[in-house]
């Protein structure tokens, strides 16, 4: 199978090297100090005790690339809609496109029943780019629960976690995420197909919209801010109202606030992504992890305070670091 991986950060990193061991075809889309490092050293990964080198097709023009079966959306939601008008010419009659993305994705309510059915995420599609680019029949919606951190370009490190689960954001099962699916578990990761990919979406959700925001306000790890009793109570607070938002939507994420608060404290001590971005420069994903949610709220006429006041704090302190480049304003 031929693989395109688009974005060659951590993420981008670790599925091409997992994917190109296991024997798939792998072109990787990448530009700058990534690609120079890749052309030179193939892409590397330490993961679970073993140090990977793996040779990949690396281009920086999508055209040198050409067709594949599958793309992979590795690139963070500021940088989306730029990339999604870049991978025309890796789209195929039957390619699937899948975003593995934080947050809430823009397909989230596109091709789904219920409330808000046929809602475009302004928060991270302002103005339709991914929507117009990227038809969502195309699409096969990913929970991605693997961690990675960058330790130079094109060189990553796998810190945890192996769960892929992938499915059609219309809610059913179909024989193209389960196939999906089994070439992630070839590549020794474990791949799953679901038949209600927003409940998973939702699920991981629930932790990222609190650890990642507060992170960046307060330039804490993970476990320093599980365990300020302060901190905790606001994020099964959080929690909780998002679970009772996701109610309303139809959304049962199964999720209990304080073992899920537990499970991650079991990790010990992590920076969550918007804090390695803000550390470094990049630009966060304030408005997909948390933004989206409290568009949606707005728009299904549920109060949600917590999230609206972290989210203006979290948002200002984004905008005060410069870190907030072609985003809209807030509603």
């Amino acid at each position: 199978m031929k693989i395109a991986i688009v974005g060659a950060g951590a993420i981008g990193c670790f599925f091409a090297a997992r994917l190109a061991e296991a024997g798939c075809d792998v072109g990787l889309l990448a530009r700058g100090d990534a690609l120079a490092a890749v052309e030179k050293h193939g892409v590397r990964l330490e993961s679970e005790g073993r140090h990977i080198a793996r040779p990949v097709r690396a281009s920086a023009s999508a055209s040198d690339l050409g067709v594949h079966d599958l793309v992979i959306l590795c690139v963070k939601a500021p940088a989306l809609p730029r990339a999604a008008q870049a991978i025309g010419p890796l789209i195929g009659a039957d390619t699937a496109v899948v975003p593995a993305l934080n947050g809430m994705p823009w397909w989230f309510f596109l091709d789904s029943p219920g409330l808000l059915s046929g809602h475009r995420l302004v928060s991270v599609d302002p103005e339709g780019v991914l929507e117009r680019t990227i038809p969502v029949a195309r699409v096969v919606g990913c929970v991605v629960y693997p961690a990675c951190t960058g330790i130079e370009p094109g060189h990553v490190r796998h810190t945890g976690g192996n769960r892929i689960v992938l499915g059609e954001p219309r809610g059913e099962a179909s024989a193209r995420s389960r196939a999906l699916a089994e070439i992630f578990c070839k590549a020794g990761l474990v791949g799953e197909a679901t038949a209600d990919i927003r409940k998973e979406v939702w699920a991981k959700l629930l932790g990222n919209m609190c650890f990642n925001p507060v992170s960046l306000l307060t330039g804490s790890s993970t476990d320093r801010l599980i365990d300020d009793p302060r901190v905790h109570a606001l994020f099964v607070a959080m929690m909780e109202e998002a679970i009772s938002l996701g109610h309303k939507l139809g959304i049962d994420a199964g999720i209990e606030p304080r073992p899920r608060i537990a499970n991650t404290r079991k990790i010990g001590y992590v920076k969550t992504s918007m804090l390695q971005d803000a550390e470094a420069g990049r630009p966060v994903e304030i408005e997909g992890i948390l933004g989206t949610v409290v568009e949606v709220a707005h728009a299904a006429g549920f109060p949600a305070p917590l999230a609206d006041a972290v989210f203006a704090m979290s948002r200002m302190r984004a905008e005060v670091m410069n870190l907030l480049p072609n985003l809209p304003p807030p509603a």
